[in-house]
């Protein structure tokens, strides 16, 4: 790919696609992680006299115009803060106040467009939106990672049109999986978590063939107990990929690759804060009114135990559900070791893994923090990214 700084921004109008899918809580951005993420970015853009037009999308609109709780208008206010500058946000996507607003940039400017999602010609990647997109500015940059796997109008359809390049975000995002598959320090370590085997299904089959070993967590890791002949009692179960779990195991058995489950687990009849939880071992099985929450404490020492061995590590997912403070306490201990452990390229593979390291304060100790979470595993799984192929075919 191209990277940005081999273009000649100076006085040029930049489409500058970023991923600022961000939370909003209370009209505020809560975490900043992907916004800050762009800055070189951006910075680089803005000193070297770049027009910035800066493209994104929030949520999941229904494409039928604006909808409120889905403006960009709170990511602007974050944005202008980090950057020291007002960032004025257009009242549309496509118009005439919308090039009105760009006439009237200067060098160093930066203005974001509302969120394109508001057109339904976003998603289908609507050839006449592309055409639209496209005729806004001179040079197409791309920063958004995160997005980088949908062969959206703004992610794969524009480069077709104007001169593309990758920002410096994406180029560090996709050199750091790149390595992290091609020559990974050894033991390397995958830390698994979420809610749905039928998500990871392939990432999970792809990594046996890489890692030295796979630690699951999380509701996926029911379909493995079912698959091995535990009662998982009132656990989130997707009952038709406990064939496909039991296929893993088999497997990862015949690959020599150590695939690790949870020896017990916090359990409780509820999700809440006020929740009475306890701890059950796994040979006992889960009581048919309870549910299992978060990792046990036998679970978290034996996790905590193989991490600190490991020299490359990858974590996507939680181990329970760590926003809940009863069911908190295994994320914050397999977090704590994923940090602590120094002597690791430690990679963290966005969603909410960054927000788990960021609420227990590890984001300074990881290695990596990638800002796209469906991107890196899609990644991993080998396929290719319809952003990053519309730049590598320029």
């Amino acid at each position: 790919m191209k990277l940005v700084n081999e273009a000649d921004v100076a006085g040029k109008k930049v489409l500058f696609r970023v991923d600022f899918n961000v939370p909003i809580e209370d009209g505020k951005v809560s975490d900043c992680t992907r916004i800050q993420a762009v800055l070189p970015t951006l910075r680089y853009l803005i000193d070297n006299q770049a027009k910035t037009i800066v493209i994104a999308h929030q949520g999941r609109p229904k494409g039928e115009g604006y909808e409120r709780r889905y403006s960009l208008a709170p990511v602007a206010k974050a944005l202008g803060k980090l950057i020291g500058k007002e960032v004025p946000l257009t009242h549309d996507i496509l118009g005439y106040q919308t090039n009105e607003d760009i006439a009237a940039m200067e060098n160093g400017d930066v203005l974001m467009l509302e969120n394109l999602r508001f057109n339904a010609g976003e998603k289908k990647n609507d050839k006449e939106f592309v055409k639209s997109l496209a005729g806004l500015a001179d040079i197409y940059v791309n920063d958004a990672f995160a997005a980088a796997h949908r062969a959206h109008a703004s992610v794969s359809g524009v480069p077709e049109l104007l001169p593309g390049y990758a920002g410096f975000l994406m180029n560090k995002e996709l050199g750091t999986f790149e390595r992290m598959l091609a020559v990974p320090s050894r033991p390397f370590i995958a830390v698994l978590g979420g809610s749905k085997v039928s998500d990871k299904y392939k990432v999970i089959d792809k990594l046996i063939e890489e890692v030295d070993v796979i630690i699951i967590g999380g509701a996926m890791c029911f379909m493995f107990m079912a698959a091995k002949g535990f009662s998982v009692g009132g656990s989130l179960l997707e009952k038709d990929w406990v064939e496909p779990a039991r296929e893993l195991l088999e497997k990862a058995a015949k690959r020599g690759a150590k695939l690790l489950l949870p020896l017990d687990f916090v359990v409780a009849d509820k999700i809440s804060e006020d929740a009475e939880a306890s701890v059950c071992d796994i040979e006992a099985g889960i009581p048919d009114d309870k549910m299992g929450l978060d990792i046990g404490p036998k679970t978290a020492a034996l996790y905590k135990q193989e991490i600190a061995l490991g020299r490359t590590i990858f974590w996507n997912g939680p181990m329970g559900v760590f926003e809940v403070a009863p069911f908190a306490d295994g994320t914050r201990q397999v977090a704590t070791a994923v940090a602590m452990n120094s002597g690791a390229a430690t990679i963290i593979g966005g969603g909410d893994s960054i927000a788990a390291v960021n609420k227990f304060g590890y984001n300074d100790l990881v290695t990596f923090i990638s800002t796209g979470g469906g991107a890196a595993l899609q990644l991993i799984e080998g396929k290719e990214l319809p952003g990053v192929v519309a730049l590598r075919g320029q």
